[in-house]
């Protein structure tokens, strides 16, 4: 559902992604209303070169769509939700470049604009990559909520880029503002990583917005001793899939079936993609980066394997994995099955067996911080 985001630029309709029956949360925040009044009363010249960093939902590009902004993110589901909100307010996509982590900035911008994404590691990367596409003349704006804004992300921004001033926090929203040392030594880019995954010989790849990046996290670990084996497993979807360590080791577990990686971070992705191909040089995967199942047709999989995110940015909940179990149900083949891992206490089987029906589910292992279950169709 939309809401009216109201902003000297103009008032203007945003929603979130994925789409939600009651969505309760906006489609931007306090610090994008803070930075878009900041930059209304500088007055830019309507040349200038605009860089937006990690904007969630679209509020920043649509706010500064008369720049015609460059739009730089890692997530498929921020993207669609600018073009999506662009659409709803008949603005033309055309006059937002989207670009890709793995492109070169184009040139040198006037002004970058950085949204403070939830992974710090992410964050470091994209100060490494803006260091070519600065001046010492290039205003640079970090926005983020008080809460988010750490010492960490003051000493990455010091480190990396120069000297910081900080405005007073308004809502709970504060903005930092940066100036190009052109002094200080370019750091070298610790990114992607890589390990030497345990009691294996696989090389693991992880770029930096990739969860556990420096060592296969503990659940994980328990997921992958509970992988099932069978020659009725045809297509295998790796949902959620991150560095695509449990769909690595399900094709390991089922070589005669097509493994699917899908997640809505193009980094994840990556990841998954140069895990996958070294491993197995010569046997072929498929990669989606997209909303969840979206793309998936009914009945097109015989196993789905699921560790579900439970935030979205900054923010905590389980909607995401509500919409990949019931997603899930429907991309299931009959006599299909569903591995979910979660935590304890956010007892997944409750939401399944009202999903699935409660004589589908079963708890098939669990330790003291997370459990195992099994869905059949």
């Amino acid at each position: 559902m939309s809401e009216i985001f109201r902003i000297p630029q103009g008032e203007f309709a945003l929603q979130r992604l994925p789409k939600q029956t009651h969505e309760s949360l906006r489609a931007w925040d306090a610090a994008d209303e803070y930075v878009l009044e900041h930059l209304a009363n500088l007055q830019l010249p309507d040349t200038s070169k605009v860089l937006i960093i990690n904007d969630n939902f679209g509020a920043l590009a649509i706010g500064l769509n008369s720049f015609q902004p460059h739009v730089l993110s890692d997530s498929y589901l921020s993207q669609q939700a600018t073009r999506l909100n662009f659409a709803t307010n008949h603005l033309s996509e055309n006059t937002v470049k989207f670009v890709s982590y793995l492109e070169s900035l184009p040139h040198i911008f006037d002004l970058v604009v950085i949204k403070v994404p939830k992974t710090l590691a992410l964050l470091e990367f994209q100060l490494l990559q803006l260091r070519s596409s600065i001046s010492e003349k290039t205003q640079i704006i970090v926005a983020g909520m008080v809460k988010i804004l750490t010492p960490s992300v003051w000493n990455l921004l010091e480190r990396i880029i120069g000297q910081t001033q900080t405005t007073l926090a308004q809502k709970k929203a504060r903005l930092i503002f940066i100036t190009l040392n052109s002094n200080l030594p370019e750091p070298q880019n610790p990114y992607p990583i890589r390990y030497i995954l345990e009691n294996t010989d696989y090389l693991i790849t992880n770029h930096a917005n990739v969860f556990s990046r420096e060592k296969l996290d503990i659940g994980t670990r328990f997921f992958l001793e509970h992988l099932p084996q069978s020659e009725n497993y045809h297509d295998i979807i790796d949902l959620g899939c991150g560095n695509g360590i449990v769909g690595l080791i399900a094709a390991e577990k089922n070589p005669m079936a097509q493994i699917h990686f899908v997640d809505e971070s193009f980094m994840a992705m990556k990841s998954a993609r140069e895990n996958f191909e070294l491993a197995f040089k010569h046997r072929i995967a498929h990669y989606h980066v997209g909303d969840c199942l979206t793309d998936f047709a009914a009945n097109s999989a015989d196993l789905i394997l699921c560790n579900p995110p439970f935030h979205q940015q900054h923010v905590i909940g389980d909607f995401i994995a509500q919409t990949m179990f019931k997603q899930a149900k429907n991309v299931l083949r009959n006599s299909g099955e569903l591995r979910v891992i979660g935590n304890r206490h956010l007892n997944y089987g409750v939401s399944l067996a009202r999903i699935f029906g409660k004589p589908n589910v079963n708890l098939i292992a669990q330790n003291n911080k997370f459990q195992i279950w099994r869905v059949t169709t």
